[in-house]
């Protein structure tokens, strides 16, 4: 009788383990597998911040992995987490936040590719006394982190803005992106002398992504207008969303007015723009770090064909298209543009590897290739330019395309001179806090 009741009770219990046996067994060969994938594809190196795993400390409790907005990014192998495609992080950092034993620590580049990031302290005070940097600048380009860094950037402002003597105004805002525009909020909910200068429109680098792109964000905390829940949204509804806002809430934004030079001062800090000079406490930098955009260096690129950023898609329906890059910019761009009809489009890279964008633009672009909507040139070198064809130099092999424009979306040059000239320190990080 003892041994039947016995029996009862460890039945259960033996499915139970059996089964879950299985899918722990499941999942280390799925885990497995997308990190050998990833190595053999070329796609091992995250692009900005990313987690790096203590292995000493990761108890394989899969906190970090559940806790990924993207699927398949983290995993567990042999009973520890491991960051199994590198390529689609995306910096989030709710694995560091979700990591029992912290075990996780975020961190730019990697041994093999540095990131330059402006140094800055914990409250984002660059070496540079009065002068601080949040936002994509110091490598956060989510949207909540930005918005989230705008915020705490201007807590280490105000503290320095209590003894209100001095210049006329506590802080020169520099960017209206999502940084930028909550940094503008707090200066108003905390009643700062502020002004917030744009050299182009309200968005920043959101501003300048193609027509109809899905934006992802996570819910995030937006001074004087509350909790914002936006997961997925279009570029169109999030620019009208936040020039809502700012209509709403009545911020003061200066467009089209560009900084030219942020100099120390006698009593604080000067800046001047191309609208006039403000005298300032602080300066807060929320501004991109595209820069500059990367040109290829070619004969003809000065050809008034050659653009840097697409914005609508629609206007190259019927045109021979030759986009140029790796990226997710470049990849996003090929196929909107592909989708219209009697459009030809061709995506140039220098690259044997997709290695910095995300998995579904990824197949996106192979599933248009192999229905020829797409021509794809993979180690491929763009030599000359010219009125309706370019060269193009593929595995040593020449050959001309036909050609009506060329979309450059090589990413951009890291504003380093112009942070260098204010005083700003710029670090190399390879896989370094």
């Amino acid at each position: 009788m003892g041994n039947m009741v016995l029996l009862v009770y460890l039945a259960p219990m033996l499915i139970i383990w059996t089964v879950y046996l299985g899918w722990r067994n499941s999942r280390h060969s799925v885990a497995m597998r997308l990190r050998d994938e990833s190595i053999e594809a070329g796609l091992d190196q995250p692009a900005s911040l990313h987690p790096v795993i203590d292995t000493h400390q990761c108890i394989g409790c899969r906190s970090c992995v559940s806790a990924c907005p993207e699927n398949n990014v983290l995993g567990i192998i042999n009973d520890k987490a491991e960051l199994i495609s590198p390529a689609n992080c995306i910096g989030h950092g709710a694995c560091k936040t979700a990591c029992p034993m912290s075990a996780i620590t975020l961190v730019f580049g990697t041994a093999e590719r540095g990131v330059d990031i402006p140094m800055v302290a914990a409250d984002f005070e660059t070496n540079v006394p009065g002068i601080f940097i949040a936002g994509e600048l110091g490598g956060m380009g989510l949207i909540r982190n930005a918005i989230e860094q705008g915020r705490q950037a201007m807590e280490g402002i105000i503290r320095r803005c209590r003894d209100k003597s001095g210049p006329e105004l506590d802080v020169v805002i520099v960017g209206a992106g999502p940084a930028g525009l909550s940094a503008t909020l707090s200066a108003m909910e905390r009643r700062l002398r502020y002004v917030t200068v744009e050299q182009d429109c309200v968005g920043g680098t959101v501003s300048h992504f193609p027509r109809g792109k899905v934006v992802m964000t996570a819910p995030v905390n937006l001074p004087v207008v509350g909790m914002i829940r936006f997961r997925e949204i279009t570029r169109e509804a999030l620019l009208g969303f936040w020039e809502d806002v700012i209509g709403k809430t009545g911020a003061r934004i200066r467009f089209s007015e560009r900084v030219q030079s942020i100099t120390p001062a006698a009593d604080g800090i000067e800046v001047r723009t191309t609208q006039g000079n403000y005298r300032c406490r602080c300066v807060l930098l929320a501004i991109g770090r595209r820069g500059t955009p990367r040109k290829l260096g070619v004969p003809g690129e000065e050809s008034s064909k050659v653009v840097y950023r697409l914005i609508d898609p629609g206007q190259y329906r019927n045109s021979r298209v030759l986009v140029v890059g790796g990226g997710d910019s470049a990849l996003e761009a090929a196929a909107s543009i592909a989708a219209f009809p009697n459009a030809e489009v061709t995506l140039s890279y220098r690259g044997d590897a997709f290695s910095r964008c995300k998995q579904k633009n990824r197949e996106r672009i192979s599933g248009m290739q192999q229905n020829g909507s797409i021509q794809l040139l993979m180690n491929s070198r763009v030599k000359s330019i010219h009125n309706d064809k370019v060269d193009i130099e593929q595995n040593g092999t020449h050959m001309e395309l036909a050609n009506d424009v060329v979309i450059v979306c090589a990413g951009g040059i890291l504003p380093t001179p112009f942070l260098k000239e204010i005083g700003i320190k710029v670090d190399t990080k390879y896989g370094t806090q």
